[in-house]
């Protein structure tokens, strides 16, 4: 038996290769699928089946590309309806994949479709649990987002409390637990940096597997404190139900060179959004008025989900030479399907063309506090997120978190100076890019943002932390 985590950091997402005996499954594939099709030949087995956990919420699955293009049938738990053709497991049903077997465990709660898979090596022992979202290391799925008129969250979160304890912690202590999500994903609220884990250590440390947790506690625990869904999550979830163009007729269509010209044509109708994808170093120093920063080497999808709210929206982009396809993959991921092609030659095509361009300033982190303790800086803002601001933050500075900027652009002034930071200097470069596509144009970006600020010599200025607890 073959046995890979296939995990995409920048979506904190874990897909699963399982072969045995000439036969494969795949369980909760992304949606470049090619990939798949690729190890199984290298194997020389068929995919004979693609399990999904759930209707996932954060990313487009390929699981009807991958069932087109490979026979294989798609397999989903009670509850489940598509508008395409899938095999609907009934709880405690097996599925033999060469000399393996993997018997369907219902277990609702984050949604009421939501199934583990069970795996049984060859001579029948329990290996490994693949627990979508009812699982997590450190966490559970949280229970709001299929809440309906008909079922509150409080009523999936007891769902899920009865489905931990029935069918996961019944389980035998050594089988490896292999969630669907790991940290930086939206669907809980404290997963650990662990991709997987055994369950008996789970039973000793995560919070939501303690024995002695009532199922009042860890309701309560559950619907507290749950920040707003993005919101492609409910987008995406339609999409998973349906079937969507082949993520090859996208990048066909999106990884389409155009020349300056043809380019600035788009830039200058206003159905078409600029996306740059370079880094936040070469987009501050040059960069094209009215477009938006949200570089590939950071949490891209989520950034791409959470700030453009159109999922149809019409995209032009300036990618990294050669990683053109890519940003148009990543975009797919998350439901994005509209990228009609990059600018050829990148931002000196643009120069050369002798087009308009935009600058963002930068200082360093030393120089921010500096300008705070004299007061040269006015208006400093922090674009984190609530949690982080509240663990430690420069005294007396704002919070402006990036989530929130299509409503809180509208109170910056356009005749003032902002000094802006984030954790790291990725964010706040976004932030600034948005601001400028709005006609906020004087936002100064402090370079390493938090981190580095914490190294300074701070002077009179102060940091202000606060220690939390939790379960």
């Amino acid at each position: 038996m073959i046995l890979e985590q296939h995990y995409t950091k920048c979506l904190a997402q874990g897909a699963y290769y399982i072969a045995s005996a000439g036969e494969a499954v795949i369980i909760d594939p992304l949606r470049e699928v090619q990939q798949y099709i690729d190890r199984a030949a290298q194997d020389n087995v068929t995919i004979k089946y693609v399990f999904l956990t759930h209707f996932h919420a954060d990313f487009v699955s390929g699981h009807v590309d991958l069932a087109d293009k490979t026979g294989a049938t798609i397999v989903l738990g009670p509850n489940a309806e598509t508008s395409y053709a899938f095999a609907k497991a009934k709880h405690g049903q097996v599925f033999k994949v060469g000399d393996v077997s993997f018997t369907l465990l219902h277990t609702p709660g984050h949604t009421m479709e939501s199934s583990c898979y069970l795996l049984r090596d060859e001579e029948g022992i329990e290996k490994a649990i693949f627990t979508g979202d009812t699982l997590f290391i450190g966490d559970v799925g949280r229970p709001d987002l299929a809440a309906k008129s008909d079922l509150s969250t409080e009523d999936l979160a007891g769902h899920l409390y009865d489905s931990l304890r029935k069918e996961i912690m019944t389980l035998t202590d050594d089988i490896i637990v292999y969630p669907a999500h790991g940290a930086g994903s939206a669907c809980g609220k404290s997963m650990s940096k662990e991709t997987y884990d055994t369950l008996g250590n789970q039973k000793k440390t995560n919070y939501a597997l303690a024995e002695d947790l009532s199922k009042e506690d860890f309701i309560k625990e559950l619907t507290t404190g749950i920040a707003p869904p993005p919101a492609y999550f409910p987008k995406n979830v339609w999409m998973n139900k349906g079937v969507n163009s082949s993520i090859d007729e996208i990048i066909a269509r999106g990884n389409t060179p155009m020349n300056a010209v043809s380019f600035k044509a788009l830039v200058d109708d206003n159905e078409y959004l600029v996306l740059d994808v370079r880094s936040p170093q070469e987009y501050t120093a040059c960069s094209i008025p009215g477009s938006w920063f949200i570089g590939l080497d950071g949490q891209f999808a989520p950034w791409i989900g959470a700030l453009i709210e159109d999922i149809d929206q019409k995209i032009i982009f300036i990618a990294p030479e050669g990683r053109e396809e890519e940003t148009v993959t990543r975009l797919a991921r998350v439901g994005y399907d509209n990228a009609l092609g990059y600018l050829n030659g990148g931002i000196e095509a643009w120069k050369n063309a002798g087009f308009a361009t935009q600058q963002i300033k930068n200082i360093t982190a030393q120089e921010f506090i500096d300008g705070l303790s004299d007061n040269s800086i006015l208006n400093p803002i922090d674009a984190r997120k609530p949690g982080e601001y509240n663990n430690g933050h420069v005294n007396g500075v704002p919070l402006y978190t990036l989530d929130n900027i299509h409503t809180d652009v509208d109170t910056l002034k356009a005749d003032y100076t902002y000094h802006i930071y984030c954790g790291g200097g990725y964010r706040s470069v976004i932030f600034a890019s948005i601001a400028a596509a709005n006609g906020i144009n004087n936002v100064v970006n402090v370079e390493g943002g938090y981190g580095a600020i914490k190294k300074t010599n701070l002077g009179t200025q102060k940091i202000v932390e606060t220690t939390t607890c939790s379960l």
